[in-house]
């Protein structure tokens, strides 16, 4: 099969080349995102392997369509991006990498908490410069602290072992109960209570209609003051204007986020020579308590061989008629 890749970056291409040379495609990787105006480079290719701020809207998915591309691949796990009911109503299957790697999500969720909290990013800057005042760098001890998930699959799941591990109360919200949640002793809870009781917030749930703008101003108001919110998941899960107003009344006390709603336009590509042009973005980057990573949670080395290896298989799974056990619809 021929196989174009979207938004491939020399990472993607460093996994996928090694890995198929067990499967023997045609892999073709171009860097530029896909989207209507891009759509007509996938002619001739028999799938499109696509990222997270790709867009495969109606208009691309009828595009990709009558260029017979036959499969969809997502070398990602969320999916928000995908127009699933378009892609029904042209055949065109996708498939998805279900679980690449949860620790390296909930890993980075503790890097940014620990950060935010003894603000190692700003000491590391300060020696550097010959400045080693403690003044304006106290933290607190995680351990006795009240930790809130909002969402428990397998990443969230793997972040509540971790602050379980550090001694601190775990709270935890989701559609569907999880047995094995409670057998780590983690608190099942509603998202009124996990609200005012959390000290840390971490959200770890998809992007759907019913989690869009999750964190807004009526959510904000129920949090302690000087909560701490992290967001590793998606962007569209939080209502950035109402942050950034509880930034500045210091209700939301630290901001931690590897996802941003309109990151599209910004992450994964080197912007240092350019003028940002997000004036929201540029705000936040303008408070001291915010700490922002450009979509990098899942960017381990095990992470990334998990999603070239799953997205081979899944081709190979297609290419082979065999059942699609990571297909969405």
């Amino acid at each position: 099969m021929r196989v174009v890749f979207f938004s491939a970056k020399p990472y993607d291409k460093k996994f996928f080349q090694e890995l198929n040379q067990t499967y023997g495609y045609e892999l073709y990787f171009l860097d530029v995102p896909l989207h209507a105006d891009t759509a007509v480079l996938a002619r001739g290719y028999d799938a499109v392997c696509i990222f997270v701020n790709d867009e495969a809207n109606k208009a691309v998915i009828q595009q990709l369509a009558d260029f017979n591309v036959q499969l969809l691949a997502l070398r990602s796990a969320g999916y928000n991006h995908v127009d699933l009911a378009a892609a029904q109503q042209y055949s065109l299957p996708v498939v998805r990498v279900p679980a690449y790697s949860p620790y390296s999500v909930a890993e980075h969720t503790l890097a940014l908490v620990l950060t935010l909290n003894r603000k190692t990013h700003r000491a590391y800057n300060r020696v550097r410069e010959g400045n080693f005042s403690l003044t304006g760098l106290m933290g607190f001890d995680l351990h006795g602290k009240t930790v809130g998930l909002i969402g428990l699959g397998k990443i969230g799941f793997a972040t509540a072992r971790i602050f379980k591990g550090l001694g601190c109360r775990v709270l935890g919200y989701d559609v569907v109960k999880q047995p094995e949640c409670e057998e780590i002793g983690l608190e099942f809870t509603d998202l009124a209570t996990l609200y005012t009781q959390s000290d840390i917030i971490s959200l770890h749930c998809p992007l759907t209609p019913d989690t869009y703008h999750l964190i807004t101003d009526s959510s904000i108001a129920q949090m302690k003051r000087g909560v701490m919110l992290i967001n590793t998941s998606r962007g569209a899960l939080i209502d950035t204007p109402a942050v950034i107003e509880a930034l500045k009344h210091e209700h939301i006390g630290y901001l931690g986020l590897d996802v941003y709603e309109e990151e599209g336009d910004l992450f994964f590509e080197d912007l240092s020579d350019k003028v940002i042009q997000d004036d929201v973005f540029t705000r936040l980057l303008a408070f001291p308590n915010v700490l922002i990573t450009g979509h990098q949670a899942f960017f381990t080395q095990n992470a990334m061989h998990n999603i070239a290896e799953v997205t081979l298989q899944n081709i190979t799974a297609f290419a082979q008629k065999e059942p699609l056990k990571n297909a969405l619809f």
